[in-house]
């Protein structure tokens, strides 16, 4: 198990960071918050969940070990993968999920891409008893106060859209982000984006 890796980030991706650790350059998959604190070539240390498949090795990374944690202990729900459990610290850091998990949010978890209503009724049971209690951070659905646009596009490369389709997704949902009040909520862009994009397929 690699709990964490530490070195100089080489490179920084939509869904990813490269940090050179002992002269090797290690992928690491990482959620947009956390890639948002990253800077080529400062010196940075994620805290690391390796998940191991048939034809893959993937190493994701996170800023803390609350945000590791969480994304292990979300992976313990039935049908929730890395993805998923990724997609859902995109949209909501590790205490806003705890607050939906205890305050019983549907609505909360549905803003997350790939979950409805009667996945995220089924997640509520599960994860009840495994998370814990919310420490007090923001509240659900807190707006994320960085580029929504470079939140959005990580996002959609996460889930596996290609660059070109998040490009257009994120041009379509523009007006929308404009329009909002304040700082627009990233998960709720997700949502309209996903929906642009099925109706373009």
């Amino acid at each position: 198990m690699i709990a964490f890796v530490s070195g100089t980030v080489a490179a920084l991706a939509p869904d990813a960071a490269v940090v050179e650790v002992g002269g090797v350059g290690m992928a690491v998959q990482c959620t947009p918050n956390t890639l948002s604190t990253l800077r080529v070539g400062q010196p940075a240390k994620l805290h690391t969940s390796l998940v191991v498949r048939e034809d893959s090795l993937t190493l994701y990374g996170f800023a803390d070990d609350d945000e590791r944690q969480t994304f292990e202990l979300l992976q313990t729900a039935s049908g929730v993968g890395p993805r998923l459990a990724q997609a859902m610290l995109a949209v909501h850091s590790p205490d806003a999920l705890r607050t939906a998990v205890a305050t019983g949010d549907e609505k909360a978890l549905t803003a997350v891409p790939g979950i409805g209503k009667k996945g995220a009724q089924k997640l509520l049971l599960e994860l009840k008893d495994r998370l814990g209690a919310p420490i007090g951070a923001p509240a659900v659905g807190a707006p994320v106060t960085h580029g929504w646009r470079d939140q959005l596009h990580a996002a959609l490369i996460g889930l596996g859209y290609a660059t070109r389709e998040a490009d257009e997704a994120v041009a379509a949902v523009a007006p929308q982000a404009e329009a909002a009040e304040g700082t627009p909520q990233v998960g709720r862009l997700l949502k309209a984006a996903l929906q642009t994009l099925n109706r373009a397929r």
